[in-house]
């Protein structure tokens, strides 16, 4: 089983490692060049680290006939792209292209600090120096050039720990589109939802540094030590804590550029609820208007087994996009393409869809909501469940047919007679208790230390999810006591918990 798991995730994590690709085209003409720049030192060292990157000019890019430039990295574990036929389908269009190793992977020296505004981000701020030097690139003003970004997962996180990064240090940013594609909103909830490690995703990413020796020792020690007691050692939140979007919100920065995100409504490392926080809460109001939200059956995908889920049988890293030919293209990358012609170029490419959320459905149906917020209560009364060990218990919602598209929660009166209790919830779908099988494989923990008596909790978040309900079918409550995406993560101790006056509270789209 483990060892089908890692292959799992070594498919995965090579897949975003990969830049979108566009489709079939030339690479002729373009100019490849080589390089590094120096940026900061590590943390507590004096000697600047080498950011390592690979240059492509498209044909007819000169001083006098200037064009604007896409960046791209690699995901965790990865490193640059330098065939110039990977970007061909950019170059052919019109633009530049700046591919580079993140610190710690590839030819760049130094330790990666998983996106860092103090590191990572001062190297995306050089590299963005660089691209204002050529003179082929197109200015908006000096120092100032025509910029957008691409890729996914650690290639996403990037685009933001730069941007937001010269917010904070500039006053605004110099991009003026990003495309980031299944990243991240908050590092330490994705990794540690409630402080509850994300099992099989943790190790994963571990392992894919270790060839490279790319984290710190302090990083990998957090890690091990989470794993041996089961919860967070304090330093290692702290090391992760303002390495995302989130904690750049928390000190009032917002990001005023136009977005195309798109996120896996089926992942379990970086679900959909951090996509459409990014949308949500990252953005100005002006920004979210020009932006576009797309999710689509796919990312960081491990099958759920315990429980059972409705992408069990869904190949690692596939999935479907059932939303990018809705907005009027064959593909996301097709879709990324014309978003940054039109951002970057001034192109009319006939783009709609901005300001909402487009989200494909378990089913592979387009689901596309002007917000994603519960507008409908259910009362269940009663909830209970083991911790510790047992077996997932479903309770019903509703019947369908109905739709359910966005982020849903659950307010109850909780007891616990455990010392650290855990349990994990998700929304199913089935006939009956017997089959009903989690929506698109994510669940998410409800924790409570110690015992309580009666205790509120209110807004208790529960996967956010796209999902058809057909005719003769029932939306579930599934709870259980464990998960697979935490794997020997739940209540240590056996115990129990009841939640009393139970209200679930979802976002159902058409009303």
């Amino acid at each position: 089983m483990h060892r089908l798991v890692a292959s799992a995730v070594a498919t995965v994590l090579a897949a975003a490692s990969t830049p979108f690709l566009g489709p079939p085209a030339s690479a002729a003409e373009v100019t490849t060049t080589n390089g590094c720049v120096q940026s900061i030192a590590d943390p507590g060292t004096s000697a600047p680290v080498d950011i390592c990157w690979t240059m492509f000019r498209p044909a007819g890019a000169t001083e006098d006939r200037p064009v604007p430039l896409v960046m791209h990295s690699h995901g965790w574990g990865g490193s640059r792209t330098t065939d110039p036929a990977a970007f061909a389908y950019l170059t052919d269009a019109g633009f530049g292209v700046l591919s580079f190793d993140q610190r710690g992977f590839g030819e760049s020296g130094g330790h990666a600090h998983i996106e860092d505004p103090d590191v990572e981000g001062q190297d995306v701020q050089r590299l963005v120096d660089l691209v204002a030097a050529q003179d082929w690139v197109r200015k908006q003003r000096p120092g100032d050039p025509v910029l957008g970004a691409i890729g996914g997962s650690y290639g996403g996180g990037y685009q933001f720990a730069g941007a937001l990064s010269e917010v904070r240090d500039r006053g605004a940013t110099r991009f003026d589109a990003l495309v980031p594609e299944i990243t991240w909103f908050s590092l330490t909830e994705s990794l540690f939802p409630q402080g509850v490690p994300r099992t099989e995703w943790a190790t994963a990413l571990v392992a894919a540094a270790l060839p490279t020796d790319a984290l710190p020792p302090i990083v990998l020690q957090g890690f091990v030590e989470a794993a041996a007691t089961g919860n967070v050692p304090p330093y290692l939140h702290e090391f992760l804590d303002q390495n995302g979007p989130e904690w750049h919100v928390r000190q009032g920065r917002r990001l005023d550029v136009p977005v195309l995100f798109g996120q896996g409504a089926t992942d379990n490392l970086f679900p959909l609820d951090q996509g459409l926080d990014n949308f949500s809460r990252l953005l100005t109001d002006r920004a979210r208007a020009r932006s576009i939200f797309v999710g689509y059956n796919g990312g960081h995908t491990l099958p759920s087994v315990l429980p059972a889920g409705t992408n069990a049988d869904v190949p690692v890293a596939g999935g479907t996009d059932a939303c990018s030919p809705v907005l009027g293209s064959e593909s996301f990358a097709d879709l990324g393409l014309r978003f940054l012609q039109q951002r970057l170029q001034g192109t009319k490419s006939g783009l709609t869809g901005f300001g909402r959320y487009h989200l494909a459905t378990a089913g592979g149906r387009c689901v596309s909501v002007a917000s994603v917020a519960p507008n409908t209560s259910v009362e269940l009364g009663e909830v209970v469940s083991t911790v510790g060990v047992g077996v997932p218990v479903a309770y019903p919602i509703a019947h369908g047919p109905l739709t359910v598209a966005g982020s849903p929660s659950l307010d109850a009166r909780l007891t616990t007679i455990g010392l650290d209790n855990r349990a994990f919830l998700a929304l199913s779908v089935g006939t009956s208790p017997l089959d009903a099988r989690v929506v698109q494989n994510n669940m998410l923990p409800i924790r409570e230390n110690g015992i309580a008596i009666g205790k509120p909790r209110t807004g208790v978040e529960l996967p956010s999810v796209a999902v058809d309900v057909p005719a003769g079918q029932t939306l579930f409550l599934t709870v259980s006591p464990v998960s697979d995406m935490s794997v020997g993560f739940g209540s240590r101790v056996v115990g129990a918990m009841r939640m009393r006056d139970v209200v679930v509270h979802l976002p159902v789209a058409g009303r």
